[in-house]
């Protein structure tokens, strides 16, 4: 299982590959599936979509492609995530969305599944497309019950969250019968995280970065990570990237990462980021760069809504 990668167990006691493959934006190639074989050939082993994507069934026919092909034994030897989309955060259409992306996936479980904002909207077959005036309060305690029924019938190994805070960890903590086994939140060198990773450790959950080189900010974010002087100096003076150098620094956090890139090139590029570490003077420059959060989820915000300020939803980690 999962041969030839780095792995990191989960509280859930399962394996998962600490590189994952996203599959999240606005740029998905029109043939995707034949792009993430490619990925899976180059060695991937992680794979990361959500019902929000509209990524599920691409990445299904990539799977069945590469099993048919012989790259990968089984569906065993992938780890495969998705997650709960706003719309689904109710105690009553959880398991169906669950089904319905295992459905997409045509798979019988998913390794991981996550909540994927501590935010609910109201009902709706258009993930992304809702106002502000749709976002309704979140009912964590029976949402959570709701995912911890999905990990008891095995239809997700391993269950976890997504863009919560420490102050939401601890609340979910308060009640959870199977904690969080994940946390995947907004991590790069520009936007370290040092408060919440300290919780995570403390609780035993671990962390998985998105956007772990930045953004290219046509949207959101900035290209910060990739255009930062401190990671191009220790690049050069490395012969490694400035991706390398990111996602190493990543790793050396005690982090798993979910990158990005449909170039394969540059696929096998970040998977080479285990042969070499970071000194401490590197580790010094990379813990001085200024920090500034990519995403602030404004969309999430509303004088009405349960959320009022992007301090709120944060609860002031930003």
């Amino acid at each position: 299982m999962y041969t030839g990668t780095r792995l990191v167990t989960l509280s859930s006691g399962r394996a998962m590959p600490v590189l994952g493959m996203g599959t999240a934006g606005t740029s998905i190639p029109s043939d995707l599936a034949s792009t993430l074989v490619d990925a899976i050939e180059a060695g991937y082993r992680h794979f990361d979509t959500a019902s929000a994507y509209r990524t599920e069934q691409a990445l299904g026919r990539a799977i069945a492609e590469a099993i048919e092909r012989g790259l990968v034994a089984s569906r065993d030897e992938l780890f495969v995530t998705s997650k709960l989309w706003c719309s689904d955060a109710d105690p009553q259409r959880v398991l169906p969305a669950l089904q319905k992306s295992l459905k997409n996936l045509g798979l019988d479980y998913l390794d991981l599944y996550l909540v994927h904002w501590p935010v609910r909207t109201k009902p709706a077959e258009m993930r992304n497309d809702f106002t502000k005036e749709d976002v309704l309060p979140f009912d964590m305690k029976s949402t959570w019950e709701a995912m911890e029924q999905c990990c008891r019938l095995g239809l997700a190994k391993s269950i976890g969250v997504s863009n919560f805070s420490s102050k939401k960890l601890s609340q979910l903590l308060e009640h959870a019968a199977i904690p969080p086994a994940v946390n995947q939140v907004e991590m790069n060198t520009c936007w370290d995280q040092r408060r919440l990773r300290k919780l995570c450790k403390e609780k035993g959950i671990h962390v998985t970065a998105w956007s772990p080189l930045g953004a290219n900010g046509t949207w959101w974010g900035s290209p910060s990570v990739m255009q930062s002087p401190v990671l191009k100096d220790i690049a050069t003076t490395k012969g490694k990237t400035v991706a390398q150098i990111a996602l190493r620094w990543l790793y050396e956090q005690g982090v798993s990462m979910v990158v990005k890139s449909y170039n394969k090139e540059r696929m096998k590029e970040n998977l080479k980021i285990f042969d070499y570490e970071l000194d401490e003077d590197e580790l010094k420059m990379i813990h001085n760069i200024p920090q500034k959060k990519g995403y602030s989820g404004e969309r999430f915000v509303s004088e009405d809504g349960p959320y009022k300020t992007v301090g709120e939803l944060w609860d002031g980690e930003i």
